[in-house]
């Protein structure tokens, strides 16, 4: 039986413990206990969570358990010295650590993710780069596992997360008996950008809101530097300075993430072969549009193809 531990706080957000519903289902679906699931705080018994309902928790003890999680917060949280120290035990002790959502903060000032792949919400991902430069963030993805840290997205990522490790420990038969019980995507298609507004794109100035609109309607234009530049009726480098400033990103760097949900919506939504869908999105050609859904989304477009038909059939 393995021992999965929620870190809990004052003020923890209730749905990270939404993943819970993955154990609980596996342990049903496998008609034995394989889970045991346990709440832990600093000093044990009653936590409220940001709505003000109690959960009953044992103190910080031995941290041999096979998998510690941390929850999140409807805000940044940092831990105090007593959970940084009990997360940092639990590093060489725990087969796996995890995050949800927000609880990335408490294993990035604990030290646990410098030098790592990570990812956390896309409304504080720059917040969490930009206070720990050594991370190697990734905020488009739902998930990520680098070695034996996981971190995942929001707090719903969080049980696409512990879906994932039901699936590590038990197959894919098993995870996907979950899922179909809980009436969930087995492997939710995309990232994070398809919940957040196009990854912020929101300028302030009409010249960059125009820049934007002339690149989402001519996807199958070069989009250069220029070329957009010239919608906006600025220099190429006074644009490429407004553009950045205005959406915190790069005009190609933009212009790649309206490619790539469009492509994303054509893969989901209709039949279009792939060389088509490369050829309307500006791609060019499938190699390469495969190597950004990879990057972006950490599937090939054809994975989040079959996920949309899988997800109708269900």
């Amino acid at each position: 039986m393995q021992q999965i531990g929620f870190l809990l706080y004052p003020g923890f957000q209730i749905m990270s413990l939404a993943a819970v519903s993955a154990f609980e289902f596996a342990n049903l679906e496998l008609e034995e206990k394989v889970y045991e699931i346990r709440y832990l705080s600093e000093n044990g018994g009653p936590i409220a969570n940001s709505l003000g309902m109690m959960m009953e928790t044992e103190a910080f003890g031995d941290p041999e358990l096979d998998t510690l999680i941390v929850a999140g917060a409807p805000g940044i949280r940092l831990p105090n010295a007593a959970e940084a120290d009990f997360i940092r035990a639990a590093l060489p002790a725990a087969r796996r650590l995890a995050s949800i959502c927000t609880g990335a903060f408490f294993l990035a000032e604990a030290g646990i993710l410098d030098g790592r792949r990570a990812t956390t919400h896309w409304y504080v991902s720059r917040q969490l780069q930009s206070r720990y430069p050594k991370i190697k963030m990734e905020e488009d993805r739902i998930f990520i596992i680098d070695g034996s840290i996981w971190t995942s997205a929001g707090m719903t990522a969080g049980l696409d997360l512990a879906l994932a490790m039901v699936e590590k420990d038990h197959g894919f038969e098993v995870a996907r008996a979950v899922s179909r019980k809980l009436v969930v995507y087995h492997r939710r298609a995309g990232g994070q950008s398809q919940f957040s507004a196009l990854l912020e794109l929101e300028p302030k100035s009409d010249r960059i809101q125009k820049a934007l609109a002339h690149a989402r309607s001519n996807l199958k234009s070069a989009l250069s530097v220029e070329e957009l530049a010239e919608a906006a009726h600025l220099s190429p480098r006074q644009f490429s300075r407004a553009f950045r400033a205005e959406t915190g990103q790069s005009p190609a760097k933009a212009v790649e993430n309206l490619r790539l949900e469009a492509a994303r919506l054509m893969m989901e939504q209709g039949r279009h072969p792939i060389d088509i869908v490369a050829r309307e999105t500006g791609f060019a050609d499938r190699e390469r549009m495969r190597r950004a859904f990879l990057r972006a989304f950490g599937q090939p477009p054809q994975a989040i193809r079959r996920a949309a038909v899988q997800e109708q059939q269900i």
